[in-house]
This record gives structure tokens, C-alpha cells and sequence, in this order.
């Protein structure tokens, strides 16, 4: 028989928002929740900024009482040792990098740090195995990993490390039995190999490399993204052309290593033309159940278990949606545009049946990001129902500086390269104005972060290709941030931009920067800009100085609107609601709503919808008690 427990996420009732509104928050996210092996303590870090720095705490879930003073400053990854009394966690330093692991025994006063990384440009996690008898430190730059391991009964042990750290290799690690699987990859396999060491073979150092068996070589069509491993299972999720699949392999009974994993196995077969698929939250090492999530622009996202000894899978959850939802109704497609030097570029697109036209007519909002080696897979939003029942088409551009097709596609879109992804994106914004799906005159674009970089990028280099605008959160003072050290993050993103104390990075950056490259006079698209004063990524400065430099140069007949959240950093100013208003000399006032999907603009259009048909007093400004009605904005924008 199992014992069932029931517990709060917070100490306080079963909701987080509980805790927000009694502490009188702005901002409150809950990470890092993990119960002691004996499941009769919980540990879970908080934020109440939104800077991402979080403290931990731990209760009794019998008594609902606390029973260690509050860590402050963590980054919120927590680990229980097997003796349900040692916790490991890691902290952040100046620059807002997790560099340091600690031990902590609970009834003591004493934190011991146990690993520091002195090196800037990497990161510090910790995690346990799946199998829970290993515990991980993991250090990573843009391009490097290394990992270190103690067994979970052995917490005052030194940790070892697994494969020694070399640049530009990165791997991955799962534990079974007598064997670490390793996904690694280096320049000579970009797309990844998966392979085996013995745990006793590791010498522990940082300098000796331990004799490793290839089980699944690399292959330069396909992209390992990872693999899961259980007791008498091992799935290697990959992608293909860009569309992940999954395949299932049986591993010796006797705990023993498998000849290969080239030829055998079993692939899980999905049938829509683009779709997101990836593990879910598994269960325990020794079930042969495989769990998936899955999604599609067009279906709901959805939870499946496969069962690994019958081939059988069932669904345990689909998002619900309201309002008669039929998948049915949409249609799903993938496209392919031609980019400037004759690379192609997946397209992902969903439209509802018979309300769109396809003759060039049709509005569409088109997503990117392209950085990092980010995949931005078909993912479904019930925000975005919003849009297709009202015949508006979406998009995503699987552009250069994403991992979509590879680890070269990601390459081909870094560094001295980077002005690829934005041409890719350009690309695919006349691909489909080519093939009727829009046109300048009702083509929306949109990204965040990096992907605002994106979207500062393409309009000045294309002002005139699109409608309307919309930039999250945007990295567009490149130049100037990558210069200075002391900015959070600066040292690490080196490996993704390059550093501009080299003269030809300097160069480089100054002329795709979207600072520094606003055209003096060019009519820009209708610009939404959104920005987080607690940002520790994208400081709020970026957008700030974007939008004046706008102003300035720009022509200004078009709305441009920046919205700065007081109360929150780069992941909440997505979820926040906000009321912005424009600039005097366009209209007393606007109303725009940016709420939890990635897509911020959606509920936008929808209120321009619904406020439309009507003009409605402005309660926002007390000097102009006036009348305006949206139609002026979005004149081609009827949805």
C-alpha cells in the first residue's frame, strides 16, 4: 500500500496567489518544490520581485510549520539527500550567475559550499538522477558543459567529476545501474551521439578521460535532443527536418550495456505535418511507461503515457477549451521559404476553415526568435483561438539561431552570422506574402527577448514589409551591453554574440544592433514595446532608449507605444495585464492588454475588435475628455 499525502504548494491555503496577496506582493512565483524521499518535508524557493532571486524555505507537511530559517538569495534549484536532513543549493553572485553549490544539514547552522565555479562565463545547477541514487552538479557556458556526481546516501562525499571539461563539447547525463548514459556533442558530431561510461571507470579529476562505448552514433541529418532512461527502457528524442519524434529502445535485463542503438527500436508516430513533442514529467525508474507531451498549433496540449512493453498509448489529459472547440475546424500546414542564400526555412502555420480567404487579404501575425539554439516549436494558445476565429492566420519562422534543424542551423545563426536569422525571418515574410497568405498591409510580427532583437532588426531593415509590431521585452543595445562587464549576463552571452573587444565582433554587432541602426525618415510599422524594471536579462533601459531613438529619428505617423512593468523582470512582464497609453499628438489615449500567452498581442486585438465597432470616452486621462475609435490604427485590421 502507498500513504497519500496532501499538501499545500505554499504555507499558506493551496494557493500561491494566497501568499501574494497576504505578503502585499506585485510579483510572486513559487520554483524549486521537491519533497525529502520520505516525503514528510517540503522544500520550495520564492520570489517576490521577479528578479529571479529566490528564498528557500522548508516545511513539516504534518504541521504545517517551518522548520529552517529562510535562505535568501538561492537561485531556486534544491536537492534532498537520502537521508531526508541534507539539502543541497546553489546561489547567485553579483552578476546574477548561479556559481555556487551549498550543503546544508536542517537542525544546524551551518552551510558549507561544496562546489564554486570561478569561471564566468558558466552556470551552476543541481539535480538528482531519475533513478534517485545519484546526485548532479552541472556547469555550462553557451558552448561547454561538465558534470560532477555523489551518490544520494554518501552527501558528505566529494563530488566527482564525470567527463573533464573541454571547449566547444557539451553532454548531457542519465544513470542506470553500473552505467552513466551520455548525450555529448563536440565539433566533429554537432548533432550529437549517445554514449556509455562505467561509474567505476571515472577517476574523479578533472584531467582523465574514462573509456566510453558509442551506442548511437552521430548522424548528420538528425539531431539528438536527448534521451530518458528507466530501469529496462531507454527513448532517444531527435528531430527530424525539424519535426521531433521520439524512439523506443529495450535494454538488457541483466543491467548489462545494449550492442547498439542504431538499428532496433520502436518509433512513436504522430500524423499532423508540425506539431511539439518532447518528455513529459516521468514517473518511476522502474515503470515502462514513457510519458509525452505533446501539442500542435491545433491541438490542444496534450499528456500521453506510453507504455513501452505493449506499444499501447493512452491519453491522461488534454487542456480543456471552451466554447465548442473543434480541432477539426483549423487547418495545419508547413511551408518552406527561401532565404538570401538559398537556405530553406520551415514555416508552421494554423488557420481556421472558411474564414480565411488566402488571396493576400487575410491578417496574420507572424512569431520568431532565433537565438541561443531555442526551438520554437508548434505550441497550442487558447489566446490565439481568439485570433484564428476571427480569420486571422499564424505563423512561426523556424529561423537560423534556433536549433530546429540542427546544430549547424544554430551556428549558421550566431556570432558573425547572426544577420541570418533576420534575413531568414524577412524571408519568410514574403514566402508568404508570395503565396496570398497576406501582405505588408495586414502582416502583424512578434518576439520576445532575444526574439525582440528579432523584430528591432527586421523593421529596420524592412520597415516597410510590415503592419504592426510587437516587441517584448527586446535585446536591442547589443553593442553597448555586450561592451560592459559589469551588466548581469554580459560574459556568458559572449559566447552567443561574440565579444566586441575583438574589432571585427565590434563591428559587426554596431551594424544589426537596432539601437544603432534606426533610419533617420523611414515610416515605421505600428510598435508595441514592452519592457520589466526588474529585468535581470534585458535590462529596461534597452527598450527605453529603442523607443527614443524612434522618436527621434523616425517618422512618427504610425502609433509607437512602450509599456515598462513596474513589478516585474523578463518572465513576468509577459504575464502581467497592462494599460499603456499614446502619445498625445496620435490619439489621447490607447487602450492595449498584454496577458499570459507568449503572443502578447492577441487579447490586443481582440479589444480593438470589440472597441471598434464603437468609440468609447477615455476614463485614462482627466485633460482630454475626448472620444476616439481604434478603426485609425488597425484600418486593416477588420477582424
Amino acid at each position: 500500500m502507498y500513504k497519500l499525502f496532501v499538501t499545500d504548494l505554499c504555507p499558506c491555503n493551496r494557493d500561491e496567489n494566497v501568499r501574494k496577496l497576504q505578503g502585499g506582493f506585485t510579483f510572486y512565483m513559487v520554483s524549486g518544490v521537491e519533497m525529502s524521499p520520505d516525503h514528510k518535508l517540503m522544500a520550495w524557493a520564492e520570489d517576490t520581485t521577479g528578479n529571479e532571486r529566490f528564498t528557500l524555505r522548508v516545511k513539516d507537511l504534518a504541521t504545517g510549520k517551518e522548520v529552517m530559517e529562510p535562505i535568501p538569495g538561492t537561485d531556486g534549484d534544491t536537492v534532498w539527500a537520502a537521508d531526508n536532513k541534507t539539502l543541497f543549493y546553489t546561489t547567485k553572485d553579483e552578476q546574477e550567475r548561479p556559481y555556487k553549490v551549498w550543503r546544508h544539514i536542517l537542525g544546524t547552522k551551518e552551510h558549507t559550499v561544496v562546489f564554486e565555479e570561478k569561471d564566468d562565463a558558466f552556470f551552476v545547477g543541481i539535480d538528482k538522477s531519475r533513478s534517485e541514487k545519484l546526485i548532479f552538479i552541472g556547469c555550462g557556458s553557451a558552448i561547454t558543459s561538465e558534470f560532477r556526481f555523489i551518490h544520494a546516501d554518501q552527501p558528505m562525499s566529494e563530488f566527482a567529476v564525470v567527463l573533464p571539461r573541454v571547449n566547444d563539447v557539451q553532454y548531457d547525463v542519465c544513470h542506470r545501474g553500473a552505467y552513466l548514459f551520455l548525450t555529448m556533442r563536440d565539433k566533429e558530431r554537432p548533432n550529437s551521439e549517445v554514449l556509455a561510461v562505467k561509474l567505476a571507470d571515472l577517476k574523479g579529476d578533472s584531467d582523465s578521460m574514462p573509456p566510453v562505448k558509442v551506442l548511437l552514433p552521430h548522424d548528420p541529418a538528425i539531431k539528438l535532443e536527448g534521451i530518458s532512461v528507466s530501469k529496462d527502457f531507454l527513448v532517444v528524442f531527435k528531430r527530424v527536418e525539424g519535426l521531433q519524434r521520439a524512439r523506443v529502445h529495450v535494454l538488457p535485463v541483466d543491467g548489462s550495456l545494449p550492442s547498439s542503438l542504431a538499428s532496433d527500436g520502436e518509433e512513436i508516430m504522430f500524423e499532423e505535418p508540425a506539431y511539439t513533442l518532447g518528455p513529459g514529467r516521468q514517473g518511476d525508474f522502474d515503470s515502462c511507461v514513457v510519458r509525452l507531451s505533446y501539442a500542435s498549433l491545433a491541438t490542444p496540449s496534450s499528456v500521453i503515457d506510453f507504455d513501452m512493453s505493449t506499444g499501447k498509448r493512452a491519453v491522461k489529459k488534454v487542456q480543456p477549451v471552451l466554447g465548442g472547440f473543434k480541432k477539426e475546424d483549423y487547418v495545419t500546414e508547413r511551408q518552406w521559404a527561401t532565404s538570401h542564400d538559398g537556405t530553406k526555412v520551415p514555416i508552421s502555420i494554423v488557420y481556421k476553415k472558411d474564414l480565411v480567404k488566402l488571396d493576400g487579404s487575410d491578417n496574420m501575425l507572424l512569431y520568431g526568435y532565433g537565438s541561443y539554439e531555442i526551438c520554437i516549436d508548434p505550441w497550442f494558445s487558447l489566446e490565439r483561438l481568439s485570433l484564428l476565429n476571427r480569420g486571422v492566420i499564424f505563423a512561426i519562422g523556424h529561423i537560423r539561431g534556433g536549433g530546429e534543424m540542427g546544430r549547424l542551423w544554430y551556428e549558421n545563426g550566431k556570432y558573425l552570422h547572426k544577420k541570418n536569422t533576420f534575413l531568414d525571418f524577412i524571408a519568410c515574410a514574403e514566402h508568404l506574402i508570395q503565396k496570398k497568405y497576406t501582405s505588408p498591409e495586414h502582416l502583424a510580427i512578434e518576439g520576445r527577448s532575444a526574439g525582440g532583437l528579432l523584430i528591432g532588426a527586421t523593421i529596420n531593415m524592412r520597415p516597410e514589409l510590415f503592419k504592426v509590431a510587437i516587441a517584448g521585452v527586446p535585446f536591442v543595445d547589443v553593442l553597448t551591453t555586450m561592451q560592459d562587464e559589469s551588466i548581469p549576463l554580459t560574459v556568458i552571452e559572449w559566447e552567443e554574440w561574440g565579444n566586441p573587444a575583438n574589432q571585427e565582433y565590434y563591428h559587426y554587432m554596431k551594424s544589426y544592433s537596432p539601437v544603432d541602426n534606426v533610419v533617420a525618415g523611414a515610416r515605421y510599422p505600428n510598435l508595441l514595446v514592452i519592457g520589466g524594471l526588474h529585468d535581470p536579462r534585458v535590462a529596461y533601459w534597452e527598450p527605453a532608449k529603442f523607443v527614443a531613438q524612434l522618436r527621434h529619428k523616425a517618422k512618427t505617423a504610425n502609433l509607437l507605444v512602450m509599456k515598462m512593468e513596474m513589478g516585474a523582470g523578463c518572465v513576468a512582464s509577459k504575464h502581467e495585464c497592462c494599460v499603456v497609453r499614446a502619445p498625445s499628438n496620435i490619439w489621447p489615449c490607447y487602450l492595449v492588454h498584454v496577458i499570459r500567452a507568449v503572443v502578447n498581442v492577441v487579447r490586443t486585438w481582440c479589444i480593438i475588435y470589440d472597441l471598434s465597432r464603437t468609440s468609447l470616452p477615455c476614463p485614462y486621462i482627466t485633460t482630454h475628455r475626448t472620444h476616439f475609435t481604434p478603426q485609425a490604427f488597425f484600418s486593416n485590421w477588420q477582424v
